[in-house]
């Protein structure tokens, strides 16, 4: 993928910019309320003069900073789903800071390392949060701003801090606000499932074009404009909208969420933000013809799929499933299409440091090879020594990108160095995935090096173990790691949970799991759970599963 865009463009501006040309249009509805793009920008323009009138900005340009440091204010988002996220998200922004994502789930302590990590300057948290951002506020001396958002909770506002709705109608400051640029910092932490999170840097311009709808459908160049932005999202006429199933506080729904802003397309939240609820998201999508529901993995998809087949709804306006972070297994993508004849299934793979990398397309009667994807122009496999580009069929290697790439991770210019290397004169972002570029140029995807199990001296991925026994009908829901062994160094452990009412035996799952992969490669134990511990958007928790394999 070229860069051709004669515009570096910054995420507050492309946001403005749409918002100029179809002020009328809805943006997000959630619950009872309907926001149009002109009513957002109103709301986003106030949050952004209030904390510009608290003293947040920039104040070192990008130019004078190494690329695992920022030179602006940091902005934490400790919120559910609500329009107040991506509201303070575009705010912070618009002020010359940066926001970034916080993971509700997380306890004091790791609350602390984050917000430590970021070198928070501001926080706005939902009130459900606020005993626990009490709790830790003397850990955190570099927070001087509190913003506060009301939920049914009713929890009173902690000493110091302001409603969230009690600024959003905010006076400028004196001095307006700052140029929005194109070389601003966009800040995003990892989920931390296989250890500490980190905070993934990028310039707005490149996070914009590389993942978030820098580019018209189908494109291989980024829009070359602003105006060509208001072109388009006047000529789509409000037609894309989408049920936004993730939290916010995930990379990919941030993403998919510019995609619809940058069309001028509408994001629908759920009612219910704490859990899936499949009938709730069907009964939305049907009301208000939403034409893409995003997944992750079997963990979102086999449950969506089981209440279409029980179900009676009128699905017809449903055009895809987009799936990333995890695999759909065979079985359930079959279903789907069994359900759903019209609808096509996307898969995506991408990361933090990488944006959106490569992807397959799957629909009834042609559905995708598992776990083999077209890639991106600008990605590909490097050597082990991450001295040189593979070519195809040269075999195994590291999953890589060039080209619009972030700048590094925050505050640690050792990791920044290892992940994205310099190689014949080009620099690449090589987060850790292992993949084979194949004869025809497609790329297998064979799993996180974090997570694979050296046993016997073989290498075996846990994806691709937990593809394999997913294929069994009556596992809802896998995740494989290794545990110590004295003959194999390592031994692979599946812990899986059944459908209810399952009687199937560890024999007939492991006599599953030998169809699709080899025998030195079957997990030597099978844990049975109730629930397998994943994050909110879905992804695995290799950390809880590893706890889990070895008792402790």
């Amino acid at each position: 993928m070229s860069d051709t865009s004669a515009t570096e463009f910054n995420l507050s501006r492309v946001f403005s910019t749409v918002a100029a040309a179809v002020p009328d249009q809805e943006a997000l509805v959630w619950r009872d309320r309907r926001l149009t793009y002109g009513a957002m920008e109103t709301r986003i323009t106030g949050i952004a003069h209030y904390l510009a009138a608290q003293g947040l900005g920039r104040y070192v340009g990008r130019s004078a900073l190494a690329g695992h440091e920022i030179g602006q204010d940091t902005v934490g988002l400790y919120l559910r789903n609500g329009n107040e996220y991506p509201e303070a998200m575009i705010g912070a922004y618009r002020a010359g800071a940066v926001a970034f994502n916080i993971n509700y789930m997380y306890v004091e302590e790791e609350l602390v390392y984050l917000l430590n990590d970021a070198g928070a300057t501001a926080l706005v948290f939902a009130s459900e949060f606020a005993p626990r951002v009490a709790s830790i506020l003397d850990q955190v001396p570099s927070i001087r701003v509190l913003i506060q958002v009301d939920d049914e909770t009713g929890t009173p506002l902690l000493p110091g801090a302001v409603a969230y709705e009690s600024i959003v109608a905010t006076a400028p400051p004196v001095g307006g606000l700052p140029e929005a640029l194109g070389e601003d910092a966009f800040l995003l932490y990892t989920g931390g499932t296989t250890g500490m999170p980190k905070g993934v840097i990028w310039r707005h311009h490149d996070v914009y074009v590389a993942a978030m709808g820098g580019r018209p459908f189908g494109s291989p160049d980024p829009y070359r404009s602003y105006e060509e932005i208001a072109e388009a999202a006047r000529n789509a006429g409000g037609g894309i909208r989408l049920l936004m199933t993730a939290p916010f506080m995930h990379g990919a729904a941030q993403w998919s969420t510019f995609h619809m802003f940058t069309g001028g397309g509408k994001v629908v939240l759920p009612d219910n933000v704490t859990s899936m609820d499949a009938v709730s998201w069907l009964q939305i999508t049907e009301r208000e013809g939403v034409i893409s529901i995003p997944v992750v993995g079997d963990a979102m998809a086999r449950p969506l799929v089981e209440e279409i087949e029980r179900g009676d709804y009128d699905l017809s306006g449903l055009a895809a499933i987009n799936n990333g972070g995890a695999p759909i297994s065979p079985g359930v993508r079959h279903r789907l299409h069994e359900a759903l004849p019209h609808i096509l299934i996307l898969d995506a793979v991408g990361s933090s440091e990488t944006g959106i990398q490569m992807n397959h397309y799957s629909a009834a009667g042609a559905e995708a090879e598992t776990a083999v994807f077209s890639p991106e122009p600008d990605t590909t496999v490097v050597d082990d020594q991450h001295s040189r580009s593979l070519s195809p069929g040269e075999g195994a290697g590291w999953l890589a990108r060039s080209g619009l790439v972030p700048l590094g991770y925050l505050g640690d210019a050792a990791k920044t160095a290892r992940t994205f290397p310099v190689i014949d004169g080009v620099r690449y972002s090589v987060p850790g995935d292992r993949a084979e570029l194949l004869e025809d140029g497609r790329i297998r995807l064979l799993g996180r090096d974090a997570v694979t199990i050296n046993s016997g001296g073989e290498k075996i991925f846990a994806e691709e173990v937990e593809r394999a026994l997913s294929g069994h009908p009556d596992v809802a829901d896998v995740i494989v790691a290794g545990r110590p062994s004295e003959r194999w160094g390592s031994e692979v452990i599946a812990i899986v949970a059944l459908r209810d009412g399952s009687t199937a035996t560890d024999e007939e799952l492991l006599s599953e799991a030998a169809r699709h992969v080899a025998r030195y490669k079957l997990p030597k134990e099978i844990l049975r759970r109730p629930v397998i511990k994943r994050s909110p958007s879905g992804k695995a928790d290799y950390s809880w599963a590893k706890r889990e394999a070895t008792g402790t």
